[in-house]
């Protein structure tokens, strides 16, 4: 049984506390940085955001269960206020952090507290939407939702290298997981659409499942581009391996070239994506064409931009300069099949 319904301007507070929320969570999600004018500590940093977050978990926890019930006017003022000073802390706090720091770290921390805020704003609509009503559902999970929100935190990287380690990390494992589903339908049958296909159809086979089958031109081309593929997950696999042990937070120059590897390296899992749905039949032999000189392009970039900048130590210089030469050697490949298959 639902307790008593507070009365609607007992619950004013609480209203006006959800729109503060929502302006929180854009200011972090739009704005930028207040840059250092001295000697900032990455350490005070975390230990202060920690302490920030660990408070808007506890206050979220005390707002739910506050809400099980009907609270009184008095109540519901004190723990909006209170919320309040919480989000403003832990926005406050995710300010410090200068761009200088890196961007890549600055987008995880971004992130990670925009979603904490709009975990707080899913709360605080539900207690709005079934105000008195003891502990609904959607409040569990929505209080559920920012402690979840909350615990990620233990988890983010601590610096901008290790930022930009679990963003190539996670393309490379995108990449990975591309070229293995490209790998077993060429392992498969000789449709890869035929598991899906109606088996009563056979008087219609040759007519209706004519655009699923790879020709043997189709099927040579796209093992050529699988070459093309696998110098992307390699190149990625060399970059982490690369920044992991020469990767440097000394100065601002250094850190700004792991963000510049970061951004070029975030283009490379999308394209190879784009290569692969075109090499599925039908086979667009123009899209293709495309796709290959778009990830070409992309592949060209993230090893220029890795050859000239710190984590390519001496050791690194031949590999960066052999995968270099296979994604030369694939696209010329490539471009001799598409020739002579469109002669």
């Amino acid at each position: 049984m639902s307790a008593a319904q507070p009365r609607p301007d007992v619950l004013m507070p609480l209203r006006n506390l959800c729109n503060s929320v929502k302006c929180s969570r854009d200011r972090v999600r739009d704005g930028e940085s207040n840059e250092c004018s001295g000697a900032f500590s990455l350490s005070n940093f975390w230990e202060t955001l920690s302490e920030a977050v660990k408070s808007t978990s506890q206050e979220a926890t005390k707002l739910s269960v506050m809400f099980s019930n009907a609270p009184s006017e008095e109540d519901c003022v004190k723990i909006s206020e209170s919320v309040q000073k919480s989000v403003l802390t832990l926005s406050t706090v995710y300010f410090w952090l200068p761009a200088s720091q890196g961007v890549s770290l600055r987008k995880v921390v971004r992130d990670a507290t925009a979603e904490v805020l709009d975990g707080l704003v899913h709360l605080l609509e539900a207690i709005l939407s079934s105000p008195g009503e003891s502990l609904s559902q959607e409040q569990l999970m929505s209080t559920g939702g920012v402690w979840a929100a909350c615990d990620q935190f233990d988890q983010l990287p601590k610096d901008n290298r290790s930022a930009v380690l679990s963003v190539l990390t996670a393309c490379a494992g995108l990449v990975k997981d591309a070229l293995e589903e490209m790998e077993q339908a060429l392992a498969e049958a000789q449709d890869p659409f035929g598991a899906v296909l109606d088996d009563d159809d056979d008087d219609d086979e040759d007519e209706g499942h004519q655009d699923t089958h790879w020709s043997e031109a189709d099927r040579l081309l796209v093992t050529q581009c699988q070459g093309l593929m696998k110098a992307s997950g390699a190149s990625l696999r060399k970059l982490c391996s690369a920044v992991r042990t020469n990767g440097s937070l000394e100065t601002e120059e250094r850190i700004s070239q792991l963000d510049a590897l970061t951004d070029a390296a975030r283009d490379i899992s999308p394209s190879v994506d784009d290569l692969a749905l075109s090499l599925y039949p039908p086979v667009d032999r123009s899209a293709v064409e495309l796709n290959v000189c778009k990830l070409v392009c992309v592949l060209k970039k993230v090893l220029e931009i890795t050859r000239s900048s710190h984590v390519c130590a001496e050791a690194d210089v031949s590999w960066v300069e052999f995968l270099s030469g296979a994604v030369e050697h694939n696209l010329q490949k490539i471009t001799s099949l598409l020739r002579d298959c469109g002669s």
